[in-house]
């Protein structure tokens, strides 16, 4: 009789047949330690640990573009909901690749864990921050690989392979935004060592052509979609989207990443690498600086934006306060430190507890300490 383990290496055999010749096999993931494993293959491994971390849950409640932590409309998408269509995009070209799906979407499911409350901008805010007190910068690509690392379950970390960590450090970036083909040279150090934080991983190109897929996914899931909450909230008009870009990409997000889907299957046929026509390229480049002009950078949401750079300033300084005064009643212990294991809590000087604290709040979590610190209350 059969056991587990005869059965797994009989499935990912098969599996590992069907795959391209640029796809990365099951028999190629790299683990510390090795697979233990008795019936899941290595990717899916990596995506159960992150689908079932807190962190993720966490994704929820956390900004895409549109902060709605004092929204009623529920419709605006939350990070949980664009990670949801980075992974369903990146499936249907990996499907029409033939590429690896299950590491397709244990990068596309972890690739934004490291983000702060209120997106960017909070990721901003942070950074600034964080610079300010000496731990170097903040990028929530750099604080995702962080969290599967070191600071997810209770300091452990998650021991994902490290193709799955390499295509979260490197999903950021904006260049070759016509093409992209993966570093097969890369090593595990060329991973790791933005854990550090002196390094900047948005020039980082994807070790394999999944990790590839999942940064050009980035860009179509999000793309359609913020120009749809944009018009929701009356930031903007659908009629004031580019003409060229209608014609080419069309109107609304589900025919833009429908035009941009098929147009990078097509020209990323047999290749190791993945393609736009130039045509489709064009059209995507005008309409992300449409979208950063008309909506990251919109004037109606300035206001909102110093509230957030005040509000990251006085979390972190009270935070702060209360670790080098041993406050034991601040939240930062029963919320966040308690559950920690010794190595962390040795390891993690005060201000990157503090960071890593306010790093994992949702927005309304955020807003809620903030009520808590500045808003007076009589206790009899």
């Amino acid at each position: 009789m059969k056991d587990y383990r005869e059965i797994r290496r009989s499935v990912e055999e098969k599996y590992d047949s069907l795959l391209s010749d640029f796809a990365c096999k099951n028999s190629d993931a790299v683990r510390k330690g090795g697979d233990d494993d008795e019936i899941r293959p290595p990717f899916a491994v990596d995506r159960d640990r992150i689908m079932y971390s807190g962190a993720y849950k966490r994704l929820a409640g956390k900004t895409q573009v549109i902060y709605f932590s004092s929204l009623l409309d529920e419709q605006i998408t939350n990070r949980i909901v664009h990670i949801q269509y980075v992974a369903q995009v990146a499936r249907t070209i990996g499907k029409a690749l033939s590429l690896n799906q299950d590491l397709i979407e244990a990068a596309a499911l972890g690739h934004d864990l490291g983000h702060t409350p209120f997106g960017h901008d909070g990721e901003k805010c942070l950074d600034r921050l964080c610079r300010e007190y000496g731990i170097g910068g903040f990028a929530h690509n750099v604080h995702s690989l962080y969290i599967v690392e070191k600071l997810s379950y209770k300091g452990r970390g998650m021991n994902l392979t490290l193709q799955t960590k390499d295509a979260i450090v490197s999903h950021n970036g904006e260049i070759n935004e016509d093409n992209l083909a993966p570093d097969r040279k890369k090593r595990p150090e060329n991973v790791l060592k933005y854990l550090n934080r002196n390094y900047c991983a948005d020039d980082d190109v994807p070790m394999t052509l999944e990790g590839c897929v999942i940064r050009m996914s980035d860009t179509i899931a999000y793309i359609g979609t913020d120009i749809e909450d944009a018009i929701r909230l009356e930031l903007l008009k659908r009629s004031d989207i580019p003409e060229n870009v209608v014609k080419i990409l069309g109107k609304n997000n589900s025919s833009i990443i429908d035009t941009l889907v098929k147009d990078i299957i097509v020209n990323s046929w047999k290749k190791d690498r993945l393609e736009f026509s130039p045509k489709t390229a064009q059209a995507l480049r005008e309409l992300k600086q449409f979208n950063y002009k008309s909506i990251y950078l919109n004037e109606k949401l300035k206001p909102e934006r110093k509230k957030i750079e005040n509000g990251f300033e006085v979390l972190f300084e009270t935070f702060l306060e209360d670790l080098e005064k041993e406050n034991r009643r601040s939240d930062i212990y029963g919320h966040f430190l308690d559950s920690k294991n010794e190595t962390y809590l040795k390891e993690t000087n005060d201000a990157e507890k503090v960071r890593d604290f306010i790093a994992s709040m949702t927005d309304r979590y955020f807003k809620w300490q903030l009520e808590k610190i500045t808003i007076p209350l009589i206790d009899f």
